[in-house]
């Protein structure tokens, strides 16, 4: 069964012997303190590296009206593009500026303008070494406001930054393989072979 977001919470709770929540919107010190940490923390982990995951490409749409000065045109970025990370058009990486849900670039009425992005997927997307992050992250904030234990919230800040390290070493595994030079291989074994017969030559 796929975990939610209160599931995500009440594992970091245990970690610092507090009290487990069903909502966000309980009168109590767990749920109130969660509601108010927990979309911030999962938001500024998502977005700290371009998490595969979490990655998406998009047709952008263009405005009708386009910007003034700089560029030629302007873009509606989609509703759940929370990072840029390259537009292009035909395979080319294009120059763009980002303005608040709108993207400016110089680019013709026929061009088909593509965006990478992060988004947030939901909870039940999310991999476990994320997930095992974020927690982590949570139990560090939540032992400084809820466990009021600075020793415990400094053990967990430390586990995070060690897990988020795991995490972003898995998870670039999703991405494609960089061609292997084979050329520059063959270069280097032609040279050593060669330095090897000059060095018994009589």
């Amino acid at each position: 069964m796929a975990d939610s977001k209160f599931d995500i919470c009440n594992k970091a709770m245990v970690l610092v012997g507090a009290n487990t929540i069903s909502s966000f919107t309980q009168n109590t010190t767990e749920s109130k303190v969660a509601g108010q940490l927990y979309e911030t923390t999962l938001e500024n982990l998502i977005t700290r590296c371009r998490w595969r995951f979490a990655s998406k490409q998009s047709q952008l749409s263009k405005n009708t009206t386009n910007p003034d000065a700089r560029y030629e045109s302007s873009y509606a970025l989609p509703n759940d593009a929370l990072v840029i990370h390259t537009v292009t058009v035909s395979d080319d990486v294009i120059k763009y500026d980002r303005y608040g849900q709108n993207l400016f670039t110089d680019t013709t009425s026929s061009d088909i303008v593509i965006a990478d992005y992060t988004f947030q997927p939901s909870e039940s997307d999310f991999p476990p070494y994320f997930k095992q992050t974020l927690v982590f992250e949570l139990a560090s904030l939540f032992a400084g406001a809820i466990a009021r234990n600075d020793q415990l919230s400094e053990l967990y800040h430390k586990r995070a930054i060690a897990q988020l390290a795991i995490a972003k070493g898995i998870d670039a595994q999703a991405q494609t393989t960089r061609r292997v030079d084979v050329d520059r291989f063959r270069n280097n074994r032609n040279r050593t072979a060669l330095s090897n017969i000059t060095a018994v030559a009589p």
